[in-house]
């Protein structure tokens, strides 16, 4: 059997169990994880947010001072709106932000992020932060004329890092990185938020960096 039918039935098995175990015990949503960086995500929350009077989580976002101004435009108090610059990837969205999740008691949160990036995101959040016993509701933002076709190379390798941190609690990217190899579609280092602000000056936290899907 080929290698990438293997992790299509090992991804198809877990999010089936996921769902047969999650569905009848999760509340309604409690939260909004906002996968950041792209404005009409952050925005998008915001009508949201206002919309079911939820709080929400931006992990990765654009520079601070312009996520909270969007915020502000929609009428949010700043007291729901918490910004994370810990994550360098669309794995480290999730896996970064779980403590936070598990202080605040949420099992069932709203994912935000764009149509281009929702498959992705949404296979890695349900293996990574669903064996962890976290629900997650889609809720895609139009990408527009800036969508990007994600190569199944990248989806896979994503795919495979969340199962192995699923089991061990560790990424991948470590492991392989420690030989002296990269992973396919590796990013590098962390980048600053625009405007050239980093995560640690605004929130005592590591810099934020952003795998391809954050355009």
């Amino acid at each position: 059997m080929k290698p990438l039918s293997v992790v299509l039935m090992v991804c198809a098995a877990l999010g089936l169990a996921g769902a047969l175990l999650l569905a009848p015990m999760a509340p309604k949503p409690q939260l909004i994880l906002v996968l950041g960086g792209v404005s009409s995500r952050e925005a998008a929350a915001a009508r949201l947010s206002g919309q079911r009077n939820l709080p929400v989580l931006v992990s990765g976002g654009s520079n601070p001072a312009y996520v909270r101004w969007i915020f502000q435009q929609e009428g949010i108090d700043e007291g729901q709106l918490a910004l994370d610059y810990t994550a360098r990837d669309t794995l480290g969205n999730f896996i970064t932000v779980l403590p936070e999740l598990k202080r605040r008691g949420i099992r069932h949160v709203l994912l935000v992020t764009t149509t281009d990036h929702m498959p992705r995101a949404l296979l890695v959040g349900r293996i990574s932060a669903g064996s962890r016993g976290i629900r997650f509701t889609p809720h895609a933002v139009d990408c527009g004329d800036h969508c990007w076709v994600e190569p199944p190379l990248k989806i896979w390798t994503d795919v495979v890092r969340a199962l192995v941190w699923a089991v061990s609690k560790q990424d991948l990217r470590n492991w392989v990185g420690g030989s002296g190899l990269r992973l396919p579609f590796e990013t590098g280092q962390p980048q600053r938020p625009p405007g050239g602000v980093s995560g640690d000056q605004h929130q005592g936290k590591q810099a934020l960096s952003q795998d391809p899907a954050v355009r």
